[in-house]
């Protein structure tokens, strides 16, 4: 049994580790997020975090653009809902439904986002859902942290995953 566990969490572990080696290539490749240079940081099967530098994100007062920063942390509630689907053997297109910002204060600093479900989702009746019925919803959440980890904006993000063929 132990042989068996060990086998399914190294298969989970190379799924997870394959499907962000994806996400990291489409990335580098999507012109808007080039040109941002994000980079896919990290992903724990729960949480995914981005990075860009402020150098090429900047304003006019030395602080982080408020687009680079809305557009980080939508991309990462997106990439987070691309990984759930792709470890679950899923094909959907995922789409940003709708969404709310916050900023909270002036970044000084390259940008580190974090996305994961909202406090009252939990991925399985997303997943069969869109198994059900080629259709589902999710809400999200995603924070931009400074340095010191204080939230400087955060979304709240709707999401839809439409079954492809």
């Amino acid at each position: 049994m132990d042989a068996v566990l060990k086998n399914s969490a190294l298969e989970q572990a190379a799924t997870r580790e394959s499907a962000l080696e994806a996400l990291r290539v489409y990335t580098r490749e999507l012109v808007p997020l080039a040109a941002m240079q994000v980079r896919v940081a990290e992903y724990d099967g729960l949480r995914l975090h981005m990075d860009a530098p402020l150098a090429v994100n900047m304003n006019d007062k030395g602080s982080a653009f408020g687009g680079s920063m809305t557009s980080l942390m939508t991309y990462a509630g997106w990439g987070l809902v691309t990984l759930q689907l792709h470890q679950a053997g899923l094909r959907a297109d995922v789409f940003v439904a709708d969404s709310a910002v916050r900023y909270r204060k002036p970044l000084y600093a390259d940008l580190h986002a974090e996305a994961e479900l909202a406090p009252e989702e939990s991925w399985a009746p997303f997943l069969g859902t869109l198994a059900q019925r080629g259709r589902a919803r999710i809400q999200l959440q995603a924070r931009i942290a400074g340095p010191e980890g204080e939230v400087m904006a955060d979304l709240s993000g709707r999401y839809v995953a439409i079954a492809k063929g």
